[in-house]
């Protein structure tokens, strides 16, 4: 175990330090600048079109999608991800986890927009991911198979296990519980789902998501209005140590950036390539609604449930003073248990098992899709493309082996798995940024004709033939209704 936590070290400073914080940002800000600041000039759109019904019966509808993604996204990197970034990275990597999450938002609807685009018809749902667009837009299916595998190893076995791990610390710390007898638990839960297939996978989202955060949300707003005086000087805090004024804790602006940055990712995904997977199984009318639906996503996640995590530890003020191993989950649960009592840790700790649980969950979807990218056979016709389900027991062995990294997350040590987690997310957020960087221009174009026809008083529907070239696209033929 020590041995893969000085090797993973090194290179997750590495690959943070000097490529993924210039890539994420950099091309953050140019998809801002391309799409016209798109999370800004259509955020009452992101609203309206997220509760849209379905226009037909396939598929799932734009809501269902949105809470797939939401459970995967709602999880650890909310409640322990940013924890860890302030006990690191002090008050200021609260900032560029905002930035991270603004300037994300464009990048959300980009890497969405193309999922939708290069979606495929699997019976009565649809399917699709970078995966899908790597080979059907570029040709690369060998990529599109490398990054498959990538995304399954990444959600289905290495953030599955920091989601089971952060569950076993917090009911450890709240409950007296064994990490044993919380892992056998949560492999059980998770077998009766996941062997349900996708509409028991979405019947489970749509309903536990909005629920938890709501709560969530709500009582760290109680806490905010109850230290209301305190508020403004919270907010100097962040600011002054996002730009290495005032060193606190884990110091600088170097260090503030990069866990801002990477925490912000790890709970947002934006960028990443795993939230097309979940916009891909949407059924809308328009590829870009299912853009702006995921944009919002990265809002709602960071914005929203990630600022409830922080304003909780900030005003607690806990976090000058955190031991080793006590920078996750638990002090979350001991800052708002200074705050309202003893009571309120054995709530984080239920808090966490629904936030992770979900992503559990939502995690497993994503990699099941990519199993079956692998495994799918595509014969290229005149119009279309017909999609063939490959061997199903590589997906009963993907299930299996998602169940015994459930288990391991739970018995492993907290450190070793956030390492883990940063390599793979790492590798897998380089790849898709380089794809989506080339195809960026398909998913500006469909942004501009979903503007256009949202300008003449039209419901956009979209038909391939709007965009000059754009072949290999199954769902978006002149029939397409």
């Amino acid at each position: 175990m020590e041995i893969i936590n000085w090797i993973t070290g090194p290179f997750n400073n590495f690959i943070w330090s000097y490529i993924l914080i210039i890539g994420l940002l950099g091309l953050g800000v140019y998809f801002s600048i391309r799409t016209r600041f798109v999370q800004i000039r259509l955020f009452k759109q992101m609203l309206k079109v997220t509760v849209e019904k379905n226009p037909g019966s396939d598929g799932v509808s734009a809501f269902q999608a949105f809470t797939i993604s939401a459970a995967s996204r709602v999880g650890t990197g909310n409640i322990a991800g940013v924890a860890l970034a302030i006990a690191i990275g002090g008050p200021g990597a609260v900032f560029w986890m905002w930035i991270i999450a603004i300037i994300g938002m464009a990048t959300a609807f980009i890497e969405s927009t193309l999922a939708q685009v290069y979606k495929v018809k699997d019976g009565d749902t649809f399917r699709g991911g970078p995966a899908y667009y790597m080979e059907k837009a570029l040709g690369f299916r060998k990529l599109g198979i490398a990054f498959a595998i990538l995304l399954a190893v990444t959600f289905g076995f290495i953030f599955n296990s920091v989601q089971s791990n952060t569950i076993a610390h917090s009911f450890a710390s709240a409950f007296g519980f064994t990490n044993v007898q919380i892992g056998v638990v949560l492999v059980i839960l998770t077998a009766i789902i996941i062997f349900g297939g996708v509409k028991r996978i979405v019947n489970f989202t749509q309903v536990i998501v909005p629920i938890m955060a709501v709560f969530y949300i709500g009582l760290a707003m109680y806490v905010l209005f109850t230290n209301i005086t305190k508020v403004p000087e919270m907010f100097m805090l962040i600011i002054s140590n996002a730009f290495g004024l005032k060193e606190v804790v884990g110091g600088g602006i170097g260090v503030a950036i990069m866990q801002g940055v990477r925490r912000g990712l790890f709970s947002n995904e934006a960028g990443m390539g795993s939230v097309p997977n979940a916009a891909a199984a949407a059924n809308v009318s328009h590829p870009a609604k299912q853009g702006l639906v995921q944009s919002l996503g990265v809002f709602f996640d960071t914005i929203m449930v990630c600022s409830a995590t922080a304003f909780i530890i900030l005003l607690s003020g806990l976090y000058t003073n955190v031991e080793p191993g006590m920078g996750g989950v638990v002090l979350t649960q001991n800052s708002l248990a200074l705050q309202m009592g003893s009571w309120a840790q054995y709530f984080v700790a239920i808090a966490v098992m629904f936030f992770a649980f979900s992503s559990i969950i939502g995690n497993y979807y994503y990699g099941e899709t990519n199993i079956e990218f692998i495994n799918g056979n595509y014969y290229y016709g005149e119009t279309n493309i017909e999609f063939i389900n490959g061997n199903k027991i590589a997906l009963l062995i993907y299930r299996l082996v998602v169940l015994a990294m459930v288990m391991c997350g739970a018995l492993m040590q907290m450190e070793l798995a956030w390492n883990l987690a940063d390599v793979f997310m790492g590798l897998m957020t380089i790849l898709n940024l380089i794809i989506i960087m080339m195809l960026s221009r398909i998913a500006i174009a469909v942004g501009n004709d979903y503007y256009r026809q949202l300008k003449e008083g039209k419901d956009p529907v979209f038909k391939a033939s709007s965009i000059k070239g754009l072949k290999n696209t199954e769902c978006w033929g002149e029939e397409q209704k």
